[in-house]
């Protein structure tokens, strides 16, 4: 009978402890079903006040004011104009970061829209409108409406949540430091030390109530180059007397296609070389001095990183020297590969089939974008996934890419980046 009775209690707090965390995420679900008026209007009001990267004054006092007013712990001014809150539970258990990015971009909206930006400024030097063009001001939004539900069931929190709302994901002004690379330098995944961190980003040609992901690189490195070709200047009527800059550049832009079609692993990972922009010369009938190029390199895999770098370099130099030019390449490492942990991923991923259907979480294909959430995930295991954004009964295929004045996403897809959010951070304090 005592063997009997041992077991039946042994079997009782197993199915306590099952039953534990699907009781607190249908609390949480419930919660954020409430919240969703109030998101759209937070979305609204953000999308209307964008601010450039490091720029980001306004957002970030309306980002803490809401967390104080959740009873956190707040930081303002981290990497210049970014916010973290902490949350801690009322029971002991992991620290997960929760991260989201807050700065728009130079575009001039062009969607129709009553809360459409009106926001002009300035950036390098030539005016121009600001536009949440990426959708980061939905990703505000959704981290301030995580925050708020999770500050509701303090309680019942195994461990302590950190906010993380990082400036300058575009990129800082030249001549600045900012973004993630900054937030980690100055510490922010220390006190308390962060175990796992947990990011997404909507996309417009993903359809709503939809999420997806892909284990290991799932975004790729971003690289800058700076290529100046210096030849001998000469009058236009007389090229023969001239070491021609320009015409190098157009043999090495051709050349240098072979790198990643003869060259590169494709399918290893995708790869890309582009050139963005060319200048040289100051009048009709005179071969310049000197061609400056610059462009990006993208990749996924840091081995073939590395060997397209030398490619690069050994093509592009032996062109110049065939022409007579002399090449000065310069390549900066920029961004990281964005690596989702594969071990954390197999642990996230049934929390997200639960709370939003398997049919909705689907495995996607590595993108050649670039994200600088990676160096989070250089720092500690992260996980990192995508939100649909496409209405629905719009076909994805003709939605507008990011980074366009075009550029929309609905609503109704804020609610299913704030279910998913919650299921991995709940789903990891309670695995």
């Amino acid at each position: 009978m005592k063997h009997y009775l041992l077991t039946l209690m042994l079997a009782l707090l197993v199915i306590s402890s099952i039953a534990q965390p699907s009781k607190v995420s249908k609390k949480a679900y419930q919660l954020a079903t409430d919240l969703e008026p109030e998101m759209i209007a937070w979305r609204h009001y953000f999308h209307e006040n964008p601010e450039l990267s490091n720029r980001e004054f306004k957002t970030a006092e309306k980002i803490a004011a809401h967390l104080k007013s959740l009873g956190m712990e707040v930081e303002t001014g981290v990497a210049k104009t970014g916010v973290v809150g902490i949350l801690k539970g009322g029971k002991p258990g992991p620290v997960i970061g929760l991260r989201a990015d807050i700065d728009g971009l130079p575009v001039t909206e062009r969607v129709d829209l009553d809360w459409k930006s009106q926001v002009m400024s300035t950036y390098n030097g030539i005016e121009t409108g600001v536009m949440h063009a990426c959708g980061h001001d939905t990703h505000i939004t959704i981290l301030m409406a995580t925050a708020e539900v999770l500050s509701k069931m303090k309680d019942q929190l195994k461990g302590t949540v950190k906010f993380v709302f990082q400036p300058a994901e575009e990129g800082p002004p030249p001549g600045e430091e900012g973004g993630a690379k900054l937030m980690v330098k100055e510490g922010v995944l220390k006190n308390p030390d962060v175990e796992v961190m947990f990011g997404l980003h909507i996309n417009s040609q993903t359809p709503v109530g939809t999420i997806s992901y892909k284990p290991g690189g799932t975004m790729a490195a971003a690289d800058r180059w700076v290529m100046k070709i210096k030849g001998k200047q000469s009058h236009g009527s007389t090229p023969w007397t001239s070491v021609d800059p320009t015409i190098t550049a157009g043999q090495i832009i051709t050349g240098m296609q072979t790198v990643i079609s003869r060259n590169t692993e494709l399918t290893k990972e995708a790869a890309v070389l582009s050139v963005g922009l060319i200048r040289g010369g100051v009048r009709n009938n005179i071969i310049p001095e000197e061609v400056e190029m610059i462009g990006t390199i993208r990749t996924l895999d840091p081995a073939m990183q590395e060997k397209l770098h030398a490619d690069f370099r050994r093509v592009a130099t032996n062109i110049g020297e065939a022409m007579g030019a002399t090449i000065d390449l310069t390549i900066e490492k920029h961004v990281p590969v964005t690596y989702n942990d594969p071990e954390l991923t197999a642990t996230l991923v049934p929390f997200l089939n639960k709370a939003l259907g398997a049919d909705h979480v689907k495995l996607r294909k590595a993108m050649t974008g670039a994200e600088d959430f990676s160096y989070f995930a250089n720092e500690v295991p992260s996980f990192y996934f995508f939100v649909g954004g496409c209405p629905e009964g719009t076909d994805p295929k003709n939605a507008a890419p990011h980074h366009t004045p075009d550029f929309y996403v609905d609503d109704a897809g804020m609610i299913t980046g704030l279910k998913s959010m919650l299921a991995a951070t709940l789903g990891y304090m309670y695995k």
